[in-house]
């Protein structure tokens, strides 16, 4: 009971009532100090063999001391990031240098990529700044053993460093698997094809630059130079940005272009930016920002050179040989 309680609590305080009406002690005496010390010396003379091995103990030890090696404390927020490599890469898991920062790499093992851990806490970095560091630290390597060397996917949050998985992408299949398509007749066709697989294939790998070069290159096939090709995406890309079932990134796009036009930002600031080492259009790979850029910019000139091939090339997109009419007007 508190006599700091509303009301007048010094009226109601029993000073008689300062036990509870039922209780329990714990006494320990004499008696059983002198047991606990005969048994103790018991024990030191005649000394038995631990109960268990100490298993647990152990467990817990290492991965105390392994966190302690990995730099990980409980104010670590890890960063980490799954490569798809061929440098030289250590064979068990080991906290590194590079620069002023500290990583952590991981080997590759049946169930996970190699990969890169970065505590964001310690190294005082963003997510978009640490994702720069990696991609420096990782083109640095590839210039010194020669072979390539691509950052994938990963996540953050965690104390401690984790493996990443293998990538397991889903993938589409059909019962009935019906296909019967020819190779284009026209050369056209095939180098167009052939520039959009590979411009897809870098653009889902991590080679963002190389994707935005090819699909622009897909356009200059019949547009070639600057005046003609500007041209083209001027006239075609309205469809593409007012494409009511497909406003994903539009909005980004338009906001990146600023007061310049679409048709110039894709051929200056996107096509000739990572094809030109220019001064006043720089173009860094390993910026997170210019790669996010770049990424957005890709999703809408795969739209363009999507058009351009079904459109001017007449090619279709469907798995069977289908008669395909060139409309000038579709959207």
């Amino acid at each position: 009971m508190s006599l700091l309680r509303p009301g007048d609590a010094a009226a109601e305080f029993d000073s008689a009532f300062r036990n509870a009406p039922v209780s329990r002690e714990l006494v320990l005496n004499r008696h059983f100090f002198h047991r606990l010390a005969s048994k103790v010396d018991s024990a030191r003379k005649h000394p038995l063999p631990p109960t268990g091995d100490g298993a647990e103990y152990d467990v817990e030890d290492q991965e105390a001391a392994r966190r302690k090696r990995l730099g990980a404390t409980p104010q670590s927020r890890f960063l980490n990031i799954g490569v798809d490599n061929q440098v030289t890469w250590p064979s068990t898991e080991m906290r590194v240098g590079f620069d002023r920062y500290d990583f952590v790499l991981m080997p590759k093992t049946k169930e996970n990529v190699q990969s890169v851990h970065i505590d964001l806490t310690a190294n005082r970095l963003t997510t978009e700044e640490a994702m720069t560091v990696i991609n420096r630290f990782l083109s640095v390597m590839t210039w010194c053993d020669d072979q390539y060397a691509i950052a994938e996917h990963g996540w953050g949050g965690g104390p401690v460093p984790v493996a990443v998985r293998t990538r397991n992408l889903a993938f589409t299949t059909a019962y009935h698997w019906l296909y019967d398509r020819d190779i284009p007749g026209s050369d056209e066709a095939r180098r167009a094809l052939a520039m959009y697989r590979e411009a897809r294939n870098a653009e889902q790998n991590h080679m963002i630059s190389y994707a935005v070069l090819n699909y622009y290159k897909v356009i200059e096939i019949h547009h070639p130079g600057w005046p003609a090709s500007t041209k083209w995406v001027a006239e075609n890309l309205r469809p593409i940005l007012n494409n009511p079932h497909d406003q994903h990134g539009i909005a980004t796009f338009l906001e990146a272009c600023g007061e310049e036009k679409p048709e110039m930002y894709i051929y200056a600031a996107c096509r000739s930016a990572v094809a030109h080492a220019s001064p006043n259009r720089k173009s860094d790979p390993d910026d997170t920002t210019e790669l996010r850029r770049l990424h957005n910019a890709a999703d809408v000139m795969r739209r363009l050179a999507r058009r351009f091939i079904a459109l001017e090339l007449g090619v279709s997109d469907s798995p069977f040989p289908l008669a395909y009419e060139v409309d000038e007007q579709a959207p």
